[in-house]
């Protein structure tokens, strides 16, 4: 099994190589340390499984991810990052990420890595726990993406479905109230809706 290694610390590159040279099926065809890197190795290597971090720069694991599974559908991206965000998971799994685990479950990554060259999805504890209310936000959003909703706008949709009123949501978004009335003005006119009412039954209709 090769395996492609990417992650800006270089620290944690050799260490994951350490870790996976202590397995005889295993080889590390190469490193590097950014989604740009991870373009040209993978296209050198052609390996079994891209272990890949999520925030580099200049370009992230999930753009790197994006990109290569374009050009290379059947490529098996295993991402391994110390973050626990929902849009990274989502994201991850739009693309067709073969797994996403996070770094301080190192006992995990050479099952892993067996598990995804079987042809499996792999996700971390902390993950799958969190998987079916991602799933179904994701389900959500792509109701509103023929109408040009961004995430944002989506995000004051649902506050505006929970009965949160501009005050509130600006609050818990850390935005200016002008700002969320400018944001619902946006939703309002893409949507084709006279007023806020509008927007809680239109959402309840489509999720």
């Amino acid at each position: 099994m090769k395996v492609l290694i990417i992650d800006d610390d270089k620290l944690v590159c050799s260490s994951l190589k350490i870790i996976l040279s202590s397995d005889s099926n295993i080889t590390v065809c190469g490193n590097g340390f950014n989604g740009e890197e991870a373009i040209l190795l993978y296209q050198e290597t052609i390996p079994d499984i891209l272990l890949m971090d999520i925030r580099m720069e200049p370009m992230s694991g999930l753009e790197a991810g994006e990109r290569i599974l374009a050009d290379y559908p059947d490529a098996k991206i295993l991402y391994l990052t110390t973050f626990l965000d929902d849009d990274y998971i989502i994201k991850a799994l739009n693309i067709g990420a073969k797994g996403y685990m996070l770094k301080q479950d190192f006992e995990s990554i050479l099952p892993s890595l067996h598990a995804v060259y079987k042809g499996q999805n792999v996700y971390g504890n902390e993950i799958i726990t969190k998987l079916p209310e991602l799933l179904q936000q994701s389900n959500n959003k792509a109701n509103y993406i023929n109408y040009g909703i961004t995430d944002k706008e989506f995000e004051i949709i649902c506050k505006i479905a929970d009965g949160l009123s501009n005050k509130e949501i600006a609050e818990l978004l850390f935005l200016s109230e002008g700002t969320v009335r400018n944001y619902i003005s946006l939703i309002l006119e893409k949507l084709s809706l006279r007023d806020r009412t509008q927007i809680a039954i239109f959402y309840y209709k489509n999720n």
